[in-house]
């Protein structure tokens, strides 16, 4: 899992599925999301980072899982994780963060390393949206908690922009994530398109991978607009903030259709001389 790179500055280091907590966060929530998103880099590194093999990273993850069950629990977690348990555990207790959407999480990081063990991919549309589900979608769901939002409304709409985002990553990164054998689009739309396993680890654009990519990424589109409208029910800067992120998602989406099905080998970025466009339609918006 790779970045959407929008012009916000995080607020560690590099969690892409993190679209918050830059100058905009209030100082009162910097605490909280600071330890969430230290458990998430932390459990995406061990999924994702080193030399370890599918078998070892099982396993950390597995205690890693154990430790949070245990603070959840109010019970001492291990001392290897302890400088991102022990703020979390202050955090579950001060702010009733909710364990299954941190549980959730983990569930994906692991589903990531099976499936990249297996060389397996998606079937289809609901099960790759099942991912984003606990992929992506808990990110959103934590941060709506913290700032006191709630509704059905609210909460749909924050799992379609995150969903959103989340499918964007796979889009944009199709160039780094095909050679190591993580298969997102979805197997039956490939075979909608008469596009099989062989011709995308090519790397190659043809007519029929490019209507792929295009069909998706309006699929992609469609889901970020129709969460769009969170940005109106989220209060203060946070909204501003959410608005960026959502410009920042269509930006990258906007570069996927220009490449005409390139973004199979050339990777799309979000540059400097986009901010100022995105920054119009976040205040248009």
């Amino acid at each position: 899992m790779q970045p959407v790179n929008t012009p916000l500055p995080p607020p560690v280091t590099h969690y892409e599925n993190f679209p918050v907590a830059s100058w905009l966060c209030p100082p009162h929530l910097r605490a909280p999301i600071a330890a969430i998103y230290a458990f998430a880099r932390t459990a995406d590194d061990i999924a994702d980072e080193g030399p370890a093999n599918a078998a070892q990273r099982l396993a950390d993850l597995a205690a890693y899982r154990a430790d949070l069950h245990a603070i959840a629990a109010a019970q001492a977690p291990s001392e290897r994780w302890s400088a991102v348990f022990a703020p979390l555990a202050a955090m579950l207790q001060s702010h009733a963060l909710p364990v299954p959407l941190l549980d959730d999480l983990l569930s994906a990081f692991i589903q990531d390393v099976e499936k990249t063990r297996d060389g397996a991919g998606y079937a289809h549309r609901a099960e790759l949206l099942d991912y984003c589900r606990r992929s992506a979608n808990p990110v959103g769901r934590l941060l709506l908690h913290l700032y006191g939002v709630q509704g059905a409304q609210a909460l749909d709409e924050s799992d379609a922009i995150c969903t959103a985002l989340q499918l964007i990553n796979f889009w944009q990164d199709l160039s780094v994530d095909l050679p190591r054998a993580r298969f997102y689009l979805p197997d039956e739309d490939c075979a909608a398109h008469g596009v099989d396993r062989a011709q995308l680890l090519e790397l190659q654009p043809t007519a029929q991978t490019t209507a792929l990519i295009q069909e998706l990424s309006g699929w992609t589109r469609a889901t970020m607009l129709r969460g769009a409208p969170l940005v109106h029910r989220v209060p203060g800067r946070m909204g501003w903030e959410l608005r960026l992120v959502v410009q920042g998602g269509l930006r990258i989406l906007d570069k996927v259709d220009a490449l005409q099905g390139r973004s199979l080998c050339q990777r799309p970025r979000i540059r400097a001389w986009d901010a100022p466009g995105m920054l119009a339609r976040a205040l248009a918006m």
